[in-house]
């Protein structure tokens, strides 16, 4: 909770505005949902884990009574119409605040402002430091996104990390080419 107790809070508030926005913005008439709290949020993100864990081939398959499919988990901990609301109204900024266009990262900007306070004000590293480039593997669409051939990650995003000993990334860093996690 140290680290996500103020993530979880600008998630349901920016999920919750940009839902209000689409409701006021539409003519359509169909059934309000109720706001994301913060307990939905920390469940709408331990079933978003835990996907991970039980890979499917669609994400209805996990709500699924197919018995060679099932996994009632889902079904019990959250409706799948619930998850699928959380799931298109997620955000991390308001879409109207105004952007440097320099910014590419403009989305996400506040989760890595709260992220950055965080790593440094909770940890203090050793005194064994290394510097590394990774790639975090990303298939979606950003100008950013790179292309090795010669790595098991083809397509990510390069990161350069400040790591201690034990694996703890310290700080993050913007530098002129974009973010670094440093």
């Amino acid at each position: 909770m140290l680290f996500f107790g103020k993530i979880i809070t600008l998630l349901v508030a920016e999920t919750n505005r940009y839902y209000h926005d689409c409701l006021d913005s539409t003519n359509e008439q169909h059934h309000p949902h109720r706001d994301v709290t913060e307990a939905k949020m920390f469940v709408f993100l331990a079933l978003t884990l835990q996907m991970g864990h039980k890979i499917q081939g669609r994400l209805e398959d996990y709500w699924t009574k197919l018995e060679q499919l099932c996994c009632a988990f889902y079904r019990q901990t959250m409706a799948r119409s619930r998850f699928y609301h959380v799931l298109r109204f997620l955000h991390f900024t308001g879409n109207n605040w105004t952007v440097d266009s320099h910014d590419r990262l403009w989305k996400i900007r506040d989760l890595f402002e709260i992220l950055r306070t965080n790593f440094a004000k909770f940890y203090n590293p050793s005194k064994h430091l290394v510097v590394d480039e990774v790639i975090v593997k990303f298939k979606g669409r950003v100008i950013f996104k790179q292309y090795n051939p010669k790595k098991r990650k083809r397509f990510g995003i390069k990161m350069y990390k400040l790591c201690d000993s034990s694996g703890y990334s310290y700080d993050l860093v913007k530098t002129d080419r974009g973010w670094h996690n440093t």
